[in-house]
């Protein structure tokens, strides 16, 4: 068995590397499996098995080939260690619980077969780990296995005694458990030295993610002069036009800002809005402030283009393109608020990225086989 202390002193847990993790939860130690690559219709609570059932699951991840006599044998090689039934059973026991009881019938025995191969493969990794970190002459005192010990009960609120109780009743010893715990704290000072002190965030990373998560996206700008006639409805001059004297006007108008007058000025003499006394200044608008009635006619023009002719419900309108401007990036939270934040989530991902690749190069010089 294995167990994790926290996250200061176990990079496999930040870097979802995890092999297992055990917490202490109303007085019961409760393992937390790594998220082995299985159907999504797995991912519901575990339901409790009998032995018996849970012996048949085990049986099943045995080859059709083995005896009929279950004897603890070696499922893999890694260098010059072994991985055994046994290891991958007790390590895979809450994921072969999960498949037993959530598979449905017919894909049960592929689930578990592949279910075995993650938790093979997960074991592969901590062996290899083992393996470098004895290579590097990586030690572990007995004081830090200690002080290890105490930091789980502090966390969990429990004495040494309640501890005891736990850990046999995972059918481990005391004795064992420390030594499971070295093995933890020796896999993290060297992945503490292999990967994690050599990832480093700069500043500009940190801007970089900033201004492309944090800054809504800049938009064009469209900077418009409207000319609107009107029918039905009283104008400023007092009449009331019909809509075939509407259209006519818009359309002297229109073809009078086609060939070159001054667009305000027309605007004055000949719209109807209240912009007219403006010139048909609308002002500055990007494109989803637009009417899809404006947007439609503008999108495409070009500075100093004038638009067709669009009719709505009371009236003919036309517009006149002046400019185009990108607008200013707006923060939706300041820098100096999210920075750590930011910087936590590089740190992460850079972390998790060095330890597969790192993870990659040793088991591309390493020998390995599953049987």
């Amino acid at each position: 068995m294995s167990a994790f202390l926290d996250r200061r002193t176990n990079p496999f847990l930040e870097n979802r590397c995890a092999l297992t993790v055990f917490r202490l939860d109303s007085l019961r130690i409760v393992r937390h499996d790594q998220q082995f690559l299985l159907p999504n219709f797995l991912n519901f609570p575990v339901r409790m098995l009998s032995k018996t059932a849970f012996v048949a699951v085990l049986l099943l991840l045995l080859p059709l080939c083995a005896s009929a006599d279950v004897v603890d044998r070696s499922v893999a090689i890694v260098n010059n260690d072994t991985i055994t039934f046994s290891e991958v059973n007790e390590f895979g026991e809450p994921l072969f619980k999960k498949v037993l009881t959530e598979t449905p019938p017919d894909q049960r025995e592929a689930t578990l077969h592949q279910a075995r191969l993650a938790v093979i493969n997960k074991l592969i990794e901590k062996k290899l780990v083992l393996q470098e970190a004895k290579k590097f002459n990586v030690q572990v005192s007995d004081q830090e296995v200690e002080s290890a010990v105490q930091r789980v009960m502090a966390s969990n609120k429990i004495t040494m005694a309640q501890l005891r109780e736990e850990i046999a009743a995972e059918g481990m010893n005391e004795k064992q458990y420390r030594e499971e715990l070295r093995d933890q704290l020796l896999s993290s000072k060297l992945i503490d030295h292999e990967v994690r002190t050599k990832v480093v965030i700069s500043e500009s990373a940190v801007l970089d993610y900033y201004n492309t998560n944090f800054l809504a996206t800049p938009a064009d700008e469209y900077d418009l002069l409207q000319i609107g006639c009107t029918w039905g409805a009283q104008t400023q001059s007092g009449a009331t036009p019909s809509q075939e004297e509407a259209r006519q006007k818009a359309e002297k108008a229109h073809d009078l800002a086609v060939a070159g007058k001054d667009f305000k000025e027309l605007a004055k003499e000949y719209s109807d809005l209240p912009s007219a006394a403006e010139g048909g200044d609308l002002g500055h608008f990007q494109q989803d402030e637009m009417a899809p009635f404006i947007r439609d006619a503008v999108i495409r023009l070009k500075p100093g283009e004038i638009s067709r002719i669009v009719e709505t419900e009371n009236a003919y309108h036309f517009f006149k393109l002046v400019s185009t401007r990108q607008s200013q990036a707006a923060a939706r939270e300041p820098l100096d608020k999210v920075k750590d934040q930011i910087r936590d989530k590089l740190y992460q991902q850079a972390v998790q990225q060095r330890f597969k690749d790192w993870m990659t190069s040793i088991r591309e010089k390493a020998y390995i086989k599953i049987l």
